[in-house]
């Protein structure tokens, strides 16, 4: 079994989905699991459903103070944080529709991706980085979840696009500043479409045919399960994860 127990691990992105699956499976394994998103609601339907110990701290990525306040929370109640799950992420409104060309795209729309998929894990990132940083051996792992359209790209979805190839080079470079102080920073890819909001448009028996929300749960465990000296700097889909860790 992979040891989390007892660790505190963030979420964010957690009332649906990938992020929900995370959560709900890191929980059974024994973490303290702290839930971001942005419906307290929803939140507490998770946290109803975890088996662990939970944090509901709805928050939405764009706002630094909330920011601020769900990583000063989990300080308050947990001791610290362990590893920050970065998951929150829009594909925008018409994400591979001939509406979602770039022609199509005003600049709100453009910056409400970026400010979601990348600014706010900007801004989670730092924080929890201070947050690591202050303990007197710190040590952590920070997980992005990533996409193959970070490697590659489709027509209808550069915002998307554009916010998944920053992710990359982000987890890289973040990976490289703080690898000296025993934190890991890597990027998951579920390795293909996953039956959530972003293919919510596929007729419902080809949802059912692709990959399902819990596809990273043992990969992403597995990650935050790593000490200092964790692998770190990577990106990887969840096959090639769960092949690392055998």
């Amino acid at each position: 079994m992979t040891d989390v127990d007892g660790e505190t691990i963030i979420v964010t992105g957690a009332s649906k989905g990938l992020g929900r699956s995370m959560a709900l499976h890191l929980s059974g394994l024994g973490a303290n699991v702290v839930l971001v998103a942005r419906s307290e609601d929803e939140l507490e339907a998770v946290a109803a459903d975890a088996e662990g110990e939970t944090l509901v701290a709805p928050a939405d990525v764009r706002d630094a103070d909330a920011v601020d306040d769900v990583v000063r929370s989990t300080i308050d109640r947990f001791g610290g944080i362990d590893t920050l799950i970065n998951n929150a992420g829009v594909p925008g409104e018409h994400f591979g529709d001939e509406r979602g060309s770039l022609l199509n795209v005003d600049e709100d729309e453009w910056t409400r991706i970026m400010d979601i998929n990348v600014n706010g894990v900007y801004r989670f990132t730092k924080r929890v980085l201070e947050a690591m940083l202050e303990a007197d051996q710190p040590s952590g792992n920070v997980l992005n979840v990533s996409s193959g359209l970070g490697r590659y790209a489709v027509p209808n979805a550069a915002p998307y696009i554009t916010s998944k190839w920053g992710l990359e080079g982000f987890t890289r470079a973040i990976a490289l500043e703080v690898e000296d102080d025993g934190i890991n920073v890597n990027a998951i890819d579920p390795g293909g479409r996953v039956n959530t909001q972003i293919w919510e448009h596929l007729p419902e028996d080809e949802r059912t045919e692709i990959l399902q929300p819990d596809v990273m749960d043992d990969a992403a465990a597995s990650l935050a399960a790593q000490g200092p000296d964790g692998v770190t700097g990577e990106s990887k889909t969840t096959e090639e994860w769960e092949a690392h860790f055998e």
